[in-house]
């Protein structure tokens, strides 16, 4: 590498903050994913689907759906905002450029989601981030404020085209709107087909598995991922030169961020789920426009989890917990596909096949124990080495030459003041 080129962030160049917040993502994420990994998609969305569950197992869904639903993935999408404004910003101090390693890097996490998403889980969210990173990276030296605007006038394209999608179906004939939102309380035949089709080997899902991903990324990720995701990518951008991201504003503050965010998003996603209780579940309402609660209420949640763990990370009694959310940050994307592996290995045909056959208080459990793993094995990992497996491979192919792995020392790194 010449002299003044661009070069991966180092471990003592890193904001620990950031790297907390990206562990909490990788774990809170998995309440709501093992969902998707363990039962009809149908049943995620809409947790009467397959009928009368039980009270526990609505209580469990009802839960997820405020503390978890769309939460985790909105901090997600603000921490990859603010990465690609310090990656970037890192870059043209060394080398006065950064947009050719900026879409290299979005070009290698194309190419991983999209192996991710067909061959191994239609859920996959890393396509999704490297279409809007691909969009967003021109606004990166905009104010705060206007980068602020931006996102959110994003984030009302989104809801917007939901709305007025739900209002063309609900005029549609009856016949229309069940082809349209089948997934929603889909017919006998529909569930039994994905459930034999998870339960099968891995080629047996292929068909499933593929049209589930292209179905998401010929539509949804247009009409809504795109515009929450990158929008959020935004607003991410303005709190990390805000410094709300990397920690170092005044505990008050993250205090009031922590109050205001729950007390102001809880009651609007509580709402949502009361209104579609009193539609009944009925597709149209509940899909099109009872999910708009969540996806603004969604928005403040995210703020308050984000300000409860900037208050955590400062708890001297609470540094050894710290630090493993830290090594599962810093591993991310390695702990991302680990935790596809392991779910679907878990739950279909090619391991245990337990898809369809676990409860969403079981479902638990499974989320708990891959914690407990990652929280363990991500530390460990990082003791001998610089970077996670995958993000290894992902810096590589950016930078365009091997990088070193192992680690020669444990150097200190930006801690939470």
């Amino acid at each position: 590498m010449t002299a003044g080129a661009a070069s991966p962030i180092q471990t003592v160049e890193r904001y620990a903050s950031i790297d907390l917040l990206r562990g909490v993502g990788v774990l809170g994420i998995l309440v709501i994913n093992i969902q998707l990994f363990s039962m009809p998609f149908a049943m995620s969305v809409n947790p009467t689907a397959l009928g009368d569950r039980g009270t526990l197992d609505f209580a469990i869904w009802v839960a997820s759906h405020l503390f978890f639903d769309q939460k985790f993935m909105t901090i997600f999408s603000l921490l990859f905002g603010a990465g690609i404004l310090i990656m970037t910003s890192r870059a043209e101090s060394h080398s006065g450029r950064s947009a050719a390693l900026h879409y290299r890097r979005m070009f290698w996490l194309l190419a991983f989601g999209l192996v991710h998403a067909y061959l191994i889980w239609y859920g996959d969210i890393l396509v999704l981030y490297a279409v809007c990173g691909f969009v967003v990276y021109p606004f990166r030296r905009r104010k705060p404020l206007t980068l602020l605007v931006l996102g959110l006038l994003a984030l009302s394209v989104g809801a917007a085209l939901g709305i007025a999608a739900g209002l063309a179906v609900s005029a549609a004939s009856p016949e229309a709107q069940h082809e349209i939102v089948g997934f929603w309380a889909p017919d006998p035949a529909t569930v039994q087909s994905e459930i034999d089709a998870f339960q099968g080997g891995w080629l047996a899902q292929m068909p499933m598995r593929v049209a589930y991903s292209m179905d998401f990324h010929t539509s949804d990720l247009w009409t809504w991922g795109v515009w929450r995701a990158g929008g959020l990518m935004l607003v991410g951008m303005a709190l990390c030169k805000w410094r709300v991201l990397t920690g170092e504003l005044p505990p008050r503050l993250y205090k009031t961020l922590t109050l205001a965010g729950f007390l102001i998003g809880l009651p609007i996603v509580a709402l949502g789920v009361w209104q579609m209780k009193a539609w009944q579940w009925e597709a149209v309402r509940s899909y099109f426009l009872g999910s708009q609660f969540n996806y603004w209420g969604s928005l403040p949640v995210s703020c308050g989890w984000i300000g409860l763990f900037m208050l955590l990370g400062r708890q001297d009694s609470l540094r050894w917990f710290d630090a493993r959310l830290i090594a599962v940050g810093r591993t991310a994307f390695s702990s991302y596909i680990l935790t596809s592996l392991v779910c679907t290995f878990v739950f279909y045909g090619h391991g245990f096949a337990l898809f369809a056959t676990v409860g969403r208080p079981a479902q638990l459990v499974v989320t708990a124990a891959v914690w407990i793993v990652l929280l363990i094995a991500a530390p460990l990992w990082l003791r001998r080495f610089q970077f996670g497996p995958l993000e290894w491979v992902w810096r590589s192919l950016t930078y365009g030459e091997r990088q070193p792995m192992r680690r020669g020392s444990t150097p200190a790194v930006l801690g939470i003041p």
